[in-house]
């Protein structure tokens, strides 16, 4: 008969553990389709980077807030990227959505830029302490790439309640604030550019 040592063992239940696991819900936020009329046009390019946000947002981890200061993530669940990536790419569209811009894009993409559009996330999340809402904040400027000047600096903020019960009801609300305020920086920037 043939031993096996401890260590082996619990490795052997840890990795029968983790295959026991159910897999995590997976969400996104859509872009939002503005109307034409809704906003402004330009022929400038911008180029928008990856936002910078701290740790806890910089993660596929979907936060709730249960208390001001005290972070927590929604159970069994997580976004489809990281949250920068997807708020980068997402805002992409809407702006293309628009059909307003001369052209936008990512770093890498070889544009001859006019505009870059800095992002910071600074909230993206579920307050249950105040009446349970999705609250994000991003701060946004405006820099010409041209001289290395930021034309304009501003903070945009949206709300929505939370609808139901359940992860789904999170994430929508969630997804409502994110389209208003997309819609905001993508009306905002272009009246300035």
């Amino acid at each position: 008969m043939m031993r096996v040592s401890r260590p082996i063992l619990l490795a052997l239940a840890f990795i029968g553990l983790g295959a026991c696991q159910t897999p995590l819900e997976t969400f996104e936020i859509s872009a939002p389709r503005l109307e034409r009329a809704e906003v402004g046009a330009t022929r400038a390019q911008l180029l928008i980077p990856e936002p910078t946000a701290i740790k806890t947002l910089d993660s596929e981890r979907i936060v709730v807030k249960p208390t001001p200061y005290s972070v927590e993530y929604l159970a069994e669940s997580q976004w489809s990227d990281r949250l920068p990536r997807m708020v980068q790419l997402r805002l992409l569209q809407a702006f293309e959505n628009t059909g307003r811009v001369g052209a936008v894009g990512v770093p890498g993409q070889g544009l001859a830029i006019d505009y870059q559009i800095i992002l910071e996330i600074r909230r993206f999340e579920v307050d249950v302490v105040n009446g349970r809402q999705a609250i994000i904040e991003i701060s946004v400027k405006a820099l010409n790439d041209r001289n290395g000047s930021v034309r304009r600096t501003q903070i945009f903020t949206a709300s929505a309640p939370v609808v139901g019960t359940g992860n789904a009801a999170f994430v929508a609300s969630l997804d409502q604030a994110f389209a208003k305020i997309s819609s905001d920086i993508v009306a905002w920037t272009l009246a300035l550019v």
